[in-house]
């Protein structure tokens, strides 16, 4: 039976409750006949009280591929006044949610994203994603790729580009950022934006990846994993949930698109990769396997910077898009993106 949504509200009846195999905190709800029932409703994370707009930042929304429905949100730093309106950085963002859940109109990511735009000063380009389990990986790198060549359209076709986005993004400095599972995605991203098949972006430059506590498995458990409380919200069954929802059928967390190391994953010495920030929490159970990541990329002689922010959890900068804490990330991610352009501009 096709998966339907409870949004629509033209669904037929749900089956019964007791039908109910897999709940994602009554947001997403997969039943024994293969339905999937989706709420429109935001999360209790996601309060109203979150700022809905910044003094100097002016937004909005498109839709970037109509056959798919997905849509973009654009942020743009406004000029001061008297001060000239210069071409910006480009972030290029995806949420996170475990693939499962997330959108980049959930208030929580509109909050982050006004800030970053404001205080990284540059173009955020949040853009959403066909989520699983009705749509299973690699369908969100997918839609990541087809992103990315929307972009392209953007830069090389006058006819069909936002003149609103292109007065204001330098398409020459791009970067992919992604929360969470978002962060795999730039993970993917970067690998095949590095690999010889890569798909010709230009005049579009993808000058870095930042990967904010990037959603990585494996079928190993770490340490931080396996120490991971029972109680806390996101706890390592939840995790398994998402991995179990949105990997293949059958796939284990080993498969490549959860475990950039595991044992059928592509080989990363070869990949030319691009300058990559990785970003650690603390107390994320996710901190050993972004250690891990960031720690073998170095190995390898790969451009990467690992930063590790001690006492926080995961997606912290999601949970209160406000704190000092956030404000110290944005900082980072704004000396990164101006340290990969003075290097290119350096070796030009």
């Amino acid at each position: 039976m096709p998966a339907v949504s409870a949004a629509t509200g033209c669904a037929p009846p749900p089956p019964p409750a007791s039908d109910v195999v897999d709940d994602l905190f009554g947001f997403v709800r997969v039943f024994r006949d293969g339905t999937i029932l989706r709420s429109p409703e935001q999360p209790v994370f996601c309060p109203a009280t979150f700022p809905d707009s910044h003094p100097s930042v002016q937004w909005k929304e498109a839709v970037y591929d109509k056959a798919k429905n997905l849509r973009v949100r654009m942020y743009k730093p406004v000029p001061a006044a008297g001060g000239e309106a210069g071409k910006l950085p480009v972030l290029v963002h995806f949420h996170g949610g475990g693939f499962c859940l997330g959108s980049c109109t959930w208030a929580n990511v509109h909050a982050f994203c006004l800030r970053l735009a404001a205080e990284a000063g540059a173009v955020v380009l949040s853009a959403g994603y066909r989520l699983a389990p009705e749509h299973r990986l690699p369908a969100a790198v997918d839609d990541g790729a087809g992103f990315l060549r929307w972009l392209r359209e953007q830069a090389v076709n006058a006819a069909a580009a936002d003149g609103w986005l292109a007065e204001a993004a330098d398409f020459g400095r791009v970067f992919v950022t992604g929360d969470s599972a978002g962060g795999t995605i730039a993970h993917h991203l970067a690998v095949r934006g590095g690999s010889a098949a890569a798909v010709k972006l230009d005049p579009v430059k993808i000058r870095g990846y930042v990967l904010l506590m990037p959603f990585f498995g494996g079928a190993c458990r770490t340490p931080s994993e396996a120490g991971c409380p029972a109680e806390v919200f996101l706890n390592l069954e939840l995790f398994d949930r998402f991995w179990r929802l949105s990997l293949p059928a059958g796939a284990t967390r080993d498969h490549p698109a959860a475990n950039p190391y595991g044992p059928d994953s592509p080989a990363l010495d070869t990949v030319d990769f691009r300058p990559v920030l990785a970003v650690a929490g603390g107390l994320d159970m996710m901190r050993d396997r972004v250690v891990d990541y960031a720690e073998r990329l170095a190995a390898m002689g790969k451009p990467v910077e690992l930063a590790e922010f001690a006492g926080e959890p995961h997606g912290f900068y999601m949970l209160d898009p406000g704190s000092e804490a956030t404000g110290e990330l944005i900082r980072l991610v704004g000396r990164f993106v101006n340290s990969c352009v003075a290097e290119s501009e350096a070796s030009a």
